[in-house]
């Protein structure tokens, strides 16, 4: 595979339009690079733009859920999806944010062996749910999350990080999306 971000000949926008360009200069200040998958959007800026404000709202954006959750859920999500691009980038988030590589790696082999308190153990139960069976989600699904003390805000935060790294799991492995190299040794 050459320099591409994915097996499409989709060729980045250039030059990039300034917001653009200011967007990915903040990244690599803050990341040391730009994410694969902000590059494989940048064929179509209106497209980008709308994929990196969602994700922002959905990842940055303050919630009754810690960045940390957030990052397990799109981790939880990609394990069931096998999704190497959202593994490989959101484990190695999951590994810098908990300070436990352990951690990472439990999460995207099998989650149920990770030690996890009763909270962070429902809410990666009702994102599988989500996952593999959305439409048998019942009221008791959502009562349970209640249970451990999640509002209902948080519940439908817990539904759209979910449903957005299914969708996004879905574009990279229908596009063949390859994370940064990077990725791989980061938090280790």
């Amino acid at each position: 595979m050459t320099d591409q971000p994915t097996a499409l000949d989709l060729p980045q926008v250039d030059p990039l339009p300034p917001h653009t360009q200011a967007y990915f200069d903040k990244c690599v200040e803050k990341l040391g690079m730009v994410p694969n998958v902000l590059r494989a959007y940048a064929f179509d800026i209106a497209k980008l733009d709308a994929f990196a404000a969602m994700y922002n709202d959905l990842m940055l954006a303050p919630s009754g859920l810690s960045k940390l959750e957030r990052e397990m859920i799109a981790v939880v999500v990609s394990s069931i999806n096998k999704c190497f691009y959202c593994l490989t980038a959101h484990g190695a988030a999951v590994r810098q944010l908990s300070g436990d590589p352990k951690l990472g790696e439990m999460l995207v082999m099998n989650w149920r062996v990770a030690p996890l308190d009763a909270r962070q153990r429902a809410m990666l139960e009702f994102a599988e749910k989500v996952t593999v069976a959305s439409a048998t989600i019942e009221e008791h699904h959502r009562d349970a999350l209640r249970q451990v003390g999640f509002t209902d805000r948080d519940i439908w935060d817990i539904a759209s990080v979910t449903g957005f790294y299914n969708m996004s799991n879905r574009m990279a492995s229908a596009t063949d999306m390859r994370p940064n190299d990077a990725y791989h040794a980061q938090a280790r």
